[in-house]
């Protein structure tokens, strides 16, 4: 009888156990879990969990039950209040990393910490409809992108032996996508119960990633090997007599031809992910894909969006390192392309198809920029240069986000400048990038 029960038990338990066996072997394969590499995707994993549960109470219950004029005020004045310190902030968050890197363990458990009290807030706000809602609701989303900065800038330290920087940041990505995915039916479910349900199980996944941010490897906080980070390609600027005078000028300056296009036409990206993301939303709302509720057609672009973000990150990884610069002036082109079409075309395939291919270039783009950093900046700044150029990533998407809520709620002006934007992006950088792979550059040995 005992041995009939323990088998029923194994057999009951063996779907969680097993999978969770299944998980760790992969994230930890190829010497991502003596490296660490392994701890951080599951991290990133229970970040994106916590977040698309935040996402599904927000979008369920609280942006369709505010009328639209109305919502948009009121997320513009709070992205306004929320994101004005952040915007002054950014300057100085890489030079603050330079000089407190045993901070970053730290600074990833406080900003999983924030959005875990701040769900608990949101639980109660989502009934009551009090004003204390969208404060909350941006401040998770600063804690998200803050969490962003300082994950870009942990990764370099925890590379696998003959592991490219492209591959660890693909894998890192796939983790956070995959449990995006798990994580959103689940969310789903939980709102069947109550528009309080999610928050709680963003509370809780929030609280488990705050201890989980602590068990990444002590070198994480390590500065051993670093330098503060002129992002400068060259030896002699690095090295020179005027090194001591530039260090007091940190910021992005000099790191050469390639990373400083490729961060520009990254930039252009992110502000267009950040602009249909508030555009849409609000546009989607208001009306709605033909024979589609609001809620169901703002789903099938995250949805498109999502896939084409994941298959991104397959393609890079799986292209790896090979001619970066080529790969983030043909991706921007094609965007380019899609967004022009979207905004003469206008209609809910082609608002779907611009979602899809955005996502899909952003994800590329992003992998072969973390390419030329790899390839031509020291290592003994990589590690804030990457920290830099996330910050200035997050605060391209925040620009295109306000644009977004500024405009007028006309799909053919909307996509008009979004291919505006993208056209920006690579009318300035797409000379730069030719002319850096026709001439080539110098790779950077790596320093163990």
């Amino acid at each position: 009888m005992t041995g009939a029960v323990r088998s029923v038990g194994h057999a009951l338990r063996f779907p969680v156990t097993g999978t969770a066996r299944g998980i760790r072997k992969a994230t930890h394969a190829h010497g991502a879990g003596e490296s660490g590499l392994g701890k951080l995707i599951e991290l990133h994993a229970v970040n994106g969990a916590g977040d698309v549960m935040v996402t599904v109470a927000l979008a369920s219950t609280v942006f369709f039950s505010v009328p639209t004029d109305e919502a948009r005020g009121r997320v513009a004045l709070y992205l306004a209040i929320t994101m004005a310190p952040f915007a002054l902030l950014a300057p100085v968050i890489g030079p603050l990393l330079d000089r407190l890197p045993h901070g970053r363990r730290a600074a990833m458990a406080g900003a999983m910490l924030a959005r875990a009290l701040l769900a608990l807030l949101l639980s109660g706000a989502v009934v009551t409809g009090s004003i204390e809602l969208y404060p909350a609701a941006l401040g998770v989303l600063v804690a998200s992108k803050a969490y962003g900065v300082v994950r870009s800038a942990v990764v370099p330290r925890l590379l696998p032996p003959r592991f490219s920087l492209v591959k660890a940041n693909s894998r890192v990505t796939l983790g956070g996508l995959l449990a995006t995915g798990v994580a959103a039916p689940i969310g789903a479910g939980l709102q069947a119960l109550g528009p309080r349900w999610p928050l709680y199980g963003a509370f809780v996944i929030f609280v488990a990633g705050t201890f989980l941010s602590f068990s990444l490897p002590p070198k994480v906080d390590s500065a051993k090997g670093e330098d503060t980070a002129l992002l400068a390609a060259d030896a002699e600027h690095l090295h020179g007599p005027h090194r001591e005078r530039t260090l007091k000028r940190p910021g992005l300056r000099t790191v050469g031809i390639a990373v400083t296009h490729g961060l520009g036409a990254n930039a252009s990206l992110r502000c267009l992910s950040g602009f249909l993301i508030f555009f849409l939303a609000f546009l989607l709302r208001e009306h709605p894909m033909a024979g589609q509720s609001a809620a169901v057609s703002l789903g099938i672009v995250i949805a498109a969006a999502g896939t084409g973000n994941a298959l991104g990150t397959a393609v890079g990884a799986w292209l790896k390192s090979r001619a970066p610069e080529i790969i983030i002036v043909t991706v921007v082109a094609v965007v380019l392309g899609v967004a022009i079409t979207a905004a003469v075309f206008f209609g809910a395939f082609v608002v779907a198809l611009l979602a899809a291919v955005a996502g899909f270039a952003q994800a590329l783009a992003k992998l072969s920029l973390d390419a030329l950093i790899q390839r031509d900046v020291p290592e003994l700044v990589r590690t804030s240069a990457f920290a830099r150029s996330e910050t200035l990533l997050q605060m391209a998407w925040v620009l295109g986000g306000a644009v977004g809520i500024a405009l007028p709620l006309n799909g053919v002006l909307g996509l008009s400048v979004a291919a505006a934007i993208v056209a920006t992006g690579w009318a300035t950088t797409a000379r730069g990038l030719l002319s850096s792979a026709r001439h080539g550059s110098t790779p950077n040995a790596r320093v163990t």
